[in-house]
């Protein structure tokens, strides 16, 4: 018998490539909504035909026109590696209302104030609301062109006509062509005319960047295949109740990824933040217990923040465990380590970390921070406003060192800090001490190790009275590992 010939199947996922005989509302393979569409059949094979470009060795490779130049924002600059290259596909996905156009119109300002010609297109907005939003940011210049539009064919015919350097898009999901089916912002859609325009940008030399939009999950909204296309994807964030806003490098083919551009946004615009350290750090200037400062990395710049605890006793039959800023399921794993390996029984009190300013600490490096900042305000004893920590914590008790250490402590330093307790290299130089540019950093290797030399050890806690909840009751001996004889545990903590 003749073997039938295989064929391809009818449906794929415009996001995974996943294939499929019928079509399905859902991809069996990426799970996502509404990407399953009909294969076009090609209708002949494709031949080889002429080249567009003659084929060179890499080394006789022309590289003069792909020289980063200056966007006129330094913060930017240094998330994109050096500034805008000729040619690349920029994509700025962000939530609604954190600022992605004012950013850009400001980008686009600049641009055309050091001479290059750029062409501002808006789809969610009328010409005129831009040009408002330009008088009150101070953007407005002759070689800015700006224009409202959402077809593909006319977008192609403005570059034709102002012949740009830089081409901003606001936003990709805007933006249609005639002749292809579904509609703006829809899978089809998206790739097709992001496709478009980055090949028009390519051979034309031009900087693109696209806005585009984010799910509720935070994710970029449309096909995956969006950001395999382009060259760098970067992600701006904040917060609506702070005027910090945040630009962070997903992916970038001309630079590091894991660079970190700060902002203030406010009613006159955006400017960049040079230094936003200060930003995390709270102006009180006595010390006051449950507080303690973190050095943290933001891509390669080292951020000073204060992570701020407070412990009450509770009434509730399960104790509350609320924070904002740092990972609530890390400091779950802080509060049984403390209990476990420093005697500090928190299983009966309600427990509060937060942090100034709205900074998010994401790095295991702010676990002693936490845990000292915890132990504080339970022991109502402050630290001092000159004490910073920095270390990871492991669930048997031990501090590991981090990376960056040393440019770690030298921000420490320049800020005015006198006092750091860092991990220990090695188990003999635990409790040692040196001095770095005015700084003494203080070697620990255990969390007990750590509240013994700042003075958080059990004999500070406060004595301890019986009281009843409902038909709780907190009185007794209760025997803590590694002591001597039993401890009483009242509602305020343990005591000898």
């Amino acid at each position: 018998m003749a073997k039938t010939k295989a064929t391809a199947a009818p449906y794929l996922c415009g996001e995974c490539g996943w294939e499929t005989g019928k079509w399905l509302g859902q991809c069996g393979e990426c799970q996502a909504w509404g990407t399953v569409v009909e294969r076009s059949v090609p209708k002949s094979r494709i031949h080889a035909g002429p080249v567009t470009e003659r084929a060179l060795p890499i080394g006789e490779i022309p590289i003069e026109d792909s020289q980063a130049r200056s966007s006129g924002v330094p913060e930017l600059d240094r998330v994109l590696g050096g500034g805008l290259v000729p040619g690349a596909a920029i994509l700025l996905a962000g939530e609604p209302g954190v600022g992605k156009s004012t950013l850009l119109l400001e980008v686009a300002a600049q641009t055309a104030k050091a001479g290059h010609r750029t062409l501002y297109l808006t789809g969610e907005e009328s010409a005129a609301q831009v040009r408002l939003r330009a008088d009150r940011t101070g953007g407005i210049q002759d070689e800015l062109y700006l224009a409202a539009e959402t077809d593909l064919g006319a977008v192609l015919g403005h570059v034709e006509q102002v012949k740009p350097t830089l081409l901003v898009i606001d936003s990709i999901q805007t933006i249609s062509a005639a002749d292809l089916d579904g509609v703006p912002g829809g899978v089809t859609q998206v790739k097709e005319v992001a496709a478009a325009l980055i090949r028009m940008a390519k051979l034309r030399n031009i900087t693109l960047v696209l806005v585009g939009h984010v799910t509720k999950d935070g994710s970029i909204a449309g096909p995956r295949v969006l950001e395999h296309l382009v060259d760098v994807v970067l992600h701006f964030e904040g917060e609506r109740s702070s005027r910090l806003r945040m630009v962070r490098a997903m992916k970038n083919r001309f630079g590091p990824v894991d660079e970190v551009g700060c902002f203030d946004l406010s009613s006159e615009g955006i400017v960049a933040i040079t230094d936003p350290t200060g930003l995390f750090l709270d102006s009180r200037q006595g010390p006051v217990p449950g507080t303690c400062v973190a050095v943290a990395m933001e891509g390669r710049r080292p951020l000073l923040s204060e992570v701020q605890a407070l412990v009450t006793h509770s009434a509730a039959e399960r104790p509350r465990r609320t924070t904002s800023g740092v990972d609530s399921s890390r400091v779950a794993v802080i509060l049984a380590v403390l209990q476990q390996h420093a005697g500090v029984r928190l299983h009966s009190h309600d427990v509060f970390v937060s942090t100034v300013g709205g900074a998010r600490l994401t790095e295991p490096s702010s676990d002693l921070a936490i845990a000292l900042a915890i132990v504080s305000a339970w022991r109502g004893k402050p630290l001092g406003r000159q004490v910073v920590a920095v270390g990871e914590m492991g669930l048997s008790g031990e501090l590991r060192r981090v990376r960056d250490l040393d440019l770690r402590l030298a921000e420490a330093s320049r800020m005015g800090f006198r006092s750091a307790a860092v991990p220990s290299a090695t188990t003999e130089g635990a409790g040692t001490s040196r001095l770095m540019d005015g700084l003494r950093v203080v070697e620990v290797d255990t969390i007990a190790r750590t509240l013994d030399l700042l003075g958080l050890t059990e004999e500070e806690a406060p004595q301890p009275r019986a009281e009843s909840y409902g038909t709780r009751h907190y009185s007794g001996p209760v025997a803590v590992p590694g002591s001597v004889g039993t401890k009483s545990v009242g509602p305020a903590g343990p005591t000898p």
